[in-house]
């Protein structure tokens, strides 16, 4: 999605630690046009595959799963990270390890709103060791349900999350796929 790589280089900034910041447009601040377009392109590449639910984590995987879930015209379920008064029994829950953040949280859906009939589209903003999406097929395998795919945003193709995710037989499709971070500059896949 060329669009999608000219906003990474014009706004991505590279951190220490292979990480990279996409707040201008992503995971802080969001770009809803730049989100829409996202979603069309999931819904587009899972168009055949009977999707009944997209699911993602929040926070930053919600605008693109929104986007998703509105051109697929199903309804869009987020995982929990924090313990809520209101969802606190009835849940599938699952550890994930934040890359970026060095920590793990507990993430949960509530048993409500999943039918062991679904379709799941897995959507997430990054993927670097698969974490996010593992967290969300702990929470799947759990349920019953069946899984059509992950949505990627952003894929650092140089981490190995996409390549044990696709052993797994699960389908990856990445809208951007970033090769390496070095030297300060972003080259993707495809250049």
């Amino acid at each position: 999605m060329k669009e999608l790589q000219e906003k990474i280089k014009q706004y991505g900034t590279i951190l220490p630690d292979n990480v990279l910041k996409v707040d201008a447009f992503l995971n802080h601040q969001v770009d809803p046009e730049l989100m829409f377009k996202v979603g069309q392109e999931f819904a587009q590449l899972f168009a055949d595959e009977g999707i009944t639910k997209v699911w993602t984590v929040e926070s930053s995987g919600i605008a693109p799963a929104v986007m998703t879930g509105l051109a697929l015209e199903v309804p869009v379920i987020f995982a929990r990270k924090h313990k809520s008064l209101t969802l606190n029994q009835n849940m599938y829950t699952a550890d994930v390890y934040s890359y970026t953040k060095k920590t793990t949280n507990r993430i949960s859906i509530s048993k409500k709103y999943v039918d062991p009939n679904d379709r799941i589209l897995m959507i997430d903003d990054f993927l670097a060791n698969g974490q996010a999406v593992e967290g969300m097929l702990e929470i799947a395998d759990q349920a019953g349900v069946d899984v059509a795919g992950a949505g990627i945003v952003i894929e650092k193709s140089f981490q190995p999350g996409a390549q044990e995710l696709k052993a797994r037989g699960i389908r990856v499709e990445s809208l951007a796929r970033i090769k390496s971070l070095t030297d300060g500059k972003v080259t993707f896949m495809e250049d």
